[in-house]
């Protein structure tokens, strides 16, 4: 791919037609057990003597066996754990991709791309212009939670257990103050964060650990 990219960059520069691989040589090239750029150069000297010289052979054979060569080279380019996998994550983009598989079986590669990316960009769309939602609402006794940060300091207090704040909103130090709840468990166990309140807690664990 890198070469491919390299040498359109050049040719742009010089009116060249664009350089392109074929994934179907491609795939002849990996089942051929190839692993070397050298390959490329083999394969080039192979078409080159089949353009010139074999290809009055080839005139009488119907394009259903070459059609049957090529489907047959592909064929190992299919990887169906993948597009199971798109199924199970996002039914979107699977219709992306059996719309874009389709579409290049029964139609030109260029309508298939286009649909795709129309797909692509529609689901773009329907993302944004219906973000998700959550409907909020008073419900007695629930506002701020006070009550059950109460009963749960009462239920904390009779196993003998310390309940304390880390790193809680403005708005919500705000509302324990209001409501007297700091006054309750004390504003000594409200912390800026998780680190500071462990250590608060348990001195000597953190003294043993550094």
């Amino acid at each position: 791919m890198m070469a491919i990219g390299a040498m359109n960059i050049v040719g742009s520069m010089t009116s060249c037609y664009v350089a392109t691989g074929s994934f179907s040589r491609s795939a002849v090239n990996f089942m051929a057990g190839c692993e070397t750029a050298v390959s490329n150069i083999v394969m080039s000297c192979v078409v080159f003597l089949t353009l010139e010289f074999i290809t009055p052979l080839f005139k009488y054979t119907p394009n259903t066996i070459l059609a049957a060569i090529i489907i047959n080279a592909v064929v190992g380019l299919f990887y169906v754990p993948a597009a199971i996998l798109i199924w199970k994550i996002d039914k979107f983009d699977f219709v992306a991709c059996l719309v874009a598989f389709l579409g290049f079986i029964f139609q030109s590669v260029e309508i298939d791309l286009l649909i795709a990316v129309i797909i692509s960009f529609a689901k773009i769309l329907l993302q944004v212009t219906r973000p998700r939602t959550a409907l909020l609402g008073k419900i007695p006794r629930s506002t701020v939670g006070i009550h059950a940060m109460e009963e749960l300091h009462k239920s904390l207090q009779k196993k003998n257990v310390q309940l304390v704040l880390a790193n809680p909103a403005p708005v919500v130090i705000e509302k324990l103050h209001s409501s007297k709840f700091t006054d309750i468990i004390g504003d000594d166990r409200i912390f800026l964060t998780v680190a500071d309140a462990v250590s608060s807690c348990s001195p000597k664990w953190v003294e043993e650990e550094f």
